[in-house]
């Protein structure tokens, strides 16, 4: 079979990597093009453009760069039209993916869609194009099946959430040679995650930084995004206890006591490994005005929201400077905080439905396209 498949940042290159390793497993005859990243090409097949290439952050951005985004619609057009698969994917992405799945639809090609836009924060009239333009919808978050179904009588599948399995299978790693080989001490690790966008790391580093001198007796390991060099991040290091890990966020994290998080997926991949973590995020002014208008949550982490209450501390926009990122990291740090935080993680773990999203997913394309 022969399976386009479309993802637009870091976080769904991984998953589609997995999802076509899971489908090799299946269909012996794979034939895939993509839009990805380097998980993907591991994974054999074309690749057609780089996430890279696509990251746009932010209602302004999007605007300075709508011509370049229509220049990729239409290529993605001809392109699907060229490979004429027996499926497209669609892997979440919905800015791009939602108007490619209309196009695709009207073509008579099979609209497959893994991770669902996230339609319950906002946007939610997007359901009418769904149900109209995506004929299969695999979510991965426990609360989605319920929103979908009860609420707008949609069919979807909920599969599990796929960095379960990411998480399982990554190989393991011997932490005295890895301490070694990246030049840490016997100290205690604090992450830092600042996001994986020239622009949101800029935001969210400096203020992360601005503290590590009030924790000597901790070092602090930024975790590089693959989608960013390393002279990027070496500006922003100028003192003696910061490292820096390019494209190692797991392995940093296995490690990790403790971890200052820019909100997206790195929250929840933070809380599957265990590690009390204070959620950042601070956004354009206009941007954040906006979207502070627009979108009906009471948390912005995945973590509490799945669980639907405050298991992490959320610094957001003002509220994340210095003198509060000090505070809450002093209280995950304090044990009697973190035996409360291991307890809901332990939570978040059942909820989100066990191992072996990608192999179910793959398993339910495979058997619609072939029915």
């Amino acid at each position: 079979m022969k399976y386009y498949i479309i993802a637009g940042e870091a976080s769904g290159d991984l998953h589609a990597s997995n999802l076509m390793k899971a489908l090799k497993q299946i269909d012996g005859e794979a034939d895939f093009r993509f839009w990805g990243g380097d998980l993907m090409q591991e994974q054999g097949g074309t690749l057609v453009k780089h996430y890279k290439e696509l990251a746009f952050m932010g209602f302004s951005e999007v605007i300075m760069n709508l011509r370049t985004i229509f220049n990729n619609i239409k290529l993605c057009k001809e392109d699907i039209k060229s490979f004429d698969p027996d499926v497209i994917i669609f892997v979440d992405y919905p800015g791009f993916n939602m108007r490619i799945a209309k196009w695709a639809k009207t073509e008579g090609y099979k609209t497959h869609y893994y991770i669902s836009p996230q339609i319950w924060a906002w946007k939610e009239n997007r359901i009418k194009k769904i149900k109209r333009d995506v004929d299969q919808m695999y979510v991965i978050l426990p609360f989605e099946k319920d929103f979908y179904t009860k609420k707008h009588d949609f069919h979807v599948h909920f599969v599990g959430h796929p960095l379960l399995d990411a998480i399982e299978n990554r190989p393991p790693i011997d932490i005295k040679s890895f301490k070694r080989n990246h030049n840490l001490d016997d100290r205690p690790v604090i992450a830092l995650l600042p996001g994986s966008r020239k622009q949101e790391i800029e935001k969210m580093l400096k203020v992360m930084l601005s503290v590590t001198g009030d924790f000597k007796d901790y070092q602090f390991v930024i975790a590089g995004a693959p989608s960013q060099d390393k002279e990027f991040y070496e500006r922003f290091m100028k003192t003696s206890n910061i490292s820096l890990i390019m494209n190692k966020t797991y392995d940093v994290l296995s490690i990790s006591h403790a971890a200052l998080v820019t909100s997206g997926t790195a929250t929840l991949e933070t809380a599957l490994f265990k590690v009390p973590e204070v959620v950042c995020y601070k956004g354009s002014y206009i941007s954040y005005h906006i979207a502070k208008r627009i979108i009906n949550l009471d948390y912005i982490s995945l973590v509490n929201l799945i669980m639907n209450r405050e298991v992490v501390k959320e610094l957001i926009q003002d509220d994340f400077n210095s003198k509060n990122l000090k505070a809450e990291l002093n209280k995950i740090l304090d044990e009697e905080n973190r035996k409360r935080i291991f307890e809901d993680y332990f939570e978040l773990e059942q909820k989100l439905g066990g191992n072996g999203a990608s192999g179910k997913t793959a398993q339910l394309i495979y058997q619609n396209i072939t029915q």
